[in-house]
C-alpha cells in the first residue's frame, strides 16, 4: 500500500468518530429547533388568546364607548308554610320570588348610568299553568333606569326612573341586607316598598354626616277603588302624570353605626285628574343603629289622604326590630309590627294588624344568606296567618 492510500485510510478512520459525533450533534440541534418552534407556537397561541380576552373585556366594559360597564344582581327563593285562621287562607307554597339583574355604566368620572330589571315569581305573560289552571303570577319590571351627574364634590343630580328616597328597605332591599324571609309588612303596605317613580332628583351633603334628597316625580294613583297605598303604585307604566309628587328627605349619619332619617312626600291630586281633586301626604321617620354584634331598627310611617272614606283617609304603621350577631355568620332577630290601612274616620274598627317575627339569618358568605323565621299574627278581625318561612338569597 503506497503512502497516499495509507494516509487517506488513516484519515478516514480518524474522521469516522468525528462524523458520527457531527451527525449526533445535528440531530440534537434539529430536536432543539423543533422544540423551540413548538414553544414559540404555544407562546403565540397564548398571546392571541390574551388579545382576544382583552378585546372581549374591552367590548364588555366599553360597549364601543369610553367608560366602564358593570353587571350585578340579586335574587331570593321563599318557602312559606302558614296556616290561616278566622277566614284567612292557608299559604303553603314555594316561590322564586324575584330574579334581578343590575346594569350600570360609567361614562366619565362625573356621569354614570344605573338600572335594575326584575322578574318576579318566575313566569309572566298570558295563559295559565298547572292542573288548576292558575294564572301566571309573575311580572317583568324595570325598577330603576337613571342617569346621575356629579355637579360638584357635595351635590349630585339624577333623572329617569329611580327608587323613592324613603324608609329603610326601599332603596336597600337585597336579601342579605335585612332579617326575615319576607320584607317587613309595615314598609310593604304603608310606604309602600318597593316603590319607584320617574322624574328628577337632587342629592347632597349639608355638613359632615347630614345629607338631603329632593325629588320631583310621578306619583300615586288613588282614583276609583285604589284605596290602599300599595294599590296606588303605577310603576311608571303609561302612568297618568297630571299631578307630580314632591319628596324630601333629611338623613343623619354623623355617628358611626347610626342612621336617623325623615321623609315627607306630598301630592296635590292623587286622582291624577281622574276624579275630585284631593291631596295626600306621607310622613316617615326611622332609626338604624349597629354597635358591635347588636343591631336595632325602628320605623314609623303615616299617610293623610284627603277625601277617602271608610277609614282609608289615614293609613299608618310602625315596627321595631332588635337583632344580635352570635358570630359574623349567624344572627338572630325579633320584630314587632303594627299597621292599619283603614285607621281613619269611618274605618271598620277592626282593621289593625299586628305581626310578631322571630328568626335567624346564616351567611355562609357575606353576599349569600339562608333565613328561617316564625311569624304570629294577632289581627283585630281574627284573620291570622301563623307559621314559618324559609328563604335563600344572594347578591353579586
Amino acid at each position: 500500500m503506497n503512502k497516499f492510500r495509507t494516509s487517506a485510510l488513516l484519515a478516514a478512520l480518524l474522521a469516522t468518530p468525528m462524523l458520527a459525533q457531527a451527525t449526533t450533534d445535528s440531530d440534537q440541534l434539529q430536536q432543539e429547533i423543533n422544540a423551540l418552534k413548538k414553544q414559540n407556537k404555544m407562546i403565540m397561541e397564548r398571546m392571541d388568546a390574551s388579545m382576544d380576552m382583552m378585546e372581549s373585556k374591552k367590548s364588555a366594559e366599553g360597549h364601543g364607548s369610553k367608560g366602564k360597564t358593570t353587571i350585578g344582581g340579586y335574587g331570593e327563593l321563599h318557602y312559606n308554610n302558614l296556616n290561616g285562621k278566622g277566614g284567612a287562607a292557608d299559604n303553603k307554597e314555594i316561590d322564586f320570588h324575584r330574579f334581578v339583574m343590575l346594569f350600570g355604566h360609567e361614562f366619565s368620572k362625573d356621569i354614570r348610568f344605573f338600572s335594575e330589571l326584575e322578574l318576579e315569581h318566575t313566569l309572566a305573560g298570558d295563559g295559565t299553568i298547572g292542573k288548576n289552571g292558575d294564572n301566571k303570577p309573575g311580572e317583568i319590571e324595570l325598577e330603576q333606569a337613571y342617569i346621575e351627574f356629579d355637579l360638584n364634590k357635595t351635590m349630585r343630580a339624577k333623572g329617569g326612573l329611580f327608587l323613592v328616597p324613603v324608609g329603610i328597605i326601599n332603596e336597600t332591599h337585597e336579601p342579605n341586607t335585612f332579617y326575615g324571609t319576607e320584607r317587613n309588612p309595615v314598609e310593604k303596605n304603608i310606604i309602600p316598598a318597593t316603590w319607584w317613580e320617574a322624574g328628577a332628583a337632587l342629592s347632597g351633603e349639608i355638613s359632615k354626616g347630614l345629607s338631603y334628597d329632593l325629588a320631583l316625580t310621578s306619583g300615586l294613583d288613588l282614583s276609583g277603588n285604589n284605596n290602599k297605598i300599595r294599590d296606588g303604585r303605577r310603576k311608571v307604566a303609561s302612568a297618568p302624570a297630571d299631578s307630580p309628587m314632591l319628596t324630601g328627605r333629611l338623613k343623619y349619619t354623623g355617628v358611626p353605626g347610626l342612621e336617623l332619617a325623615t321623609t315627607v312626600a306630598s301630592i296635590s291630586d292623587y286622582t291624577q285628574g281622574l276624579g275630585t281633586k284631593n291631596a295626600a301626604t306621607m310622613i316617615e321617620a326611622h332609626a338604624v343603629y349597629n354597635s358591635g354584634a347588636f343591631g336595632l331598627r325602628a320605623l314609623y310611617a303615616s299617610w293623610d289622604v284627603d277625601g277617602k272614606t271608610t277609614g282609608y283617609d289615614e293609613q299608618s304603621g310602625w315596627y321595631i326590630e332588635p337583632s344580635y350577631k352570635i358570630s359574623p355568620k349567624l344572627g338572630v332577630f325579633a320584630r314587632y309590627n303594627k299597621y292599619d290601612n283603614q285607621a281613619g274616620t269611618g274605618g271598620p274598627g277592626n282593621s289593625e294588624k299586628t305581626q310578631s317575627d322571630i328568626g335567624m339569618n346564616y351567611w355562609p358568605h357575606e353576599d349569600v344568606v339562608i333565613k328561617v323565621d316564625y311569624q304570629t299574627q294577632d289581627n283585630a278581625n281574627n284573620q291570622d296567618q301563623n307559621g314559618f318561612n324559609i328563604g335563600i338569597g344572594y347578591q353579586f
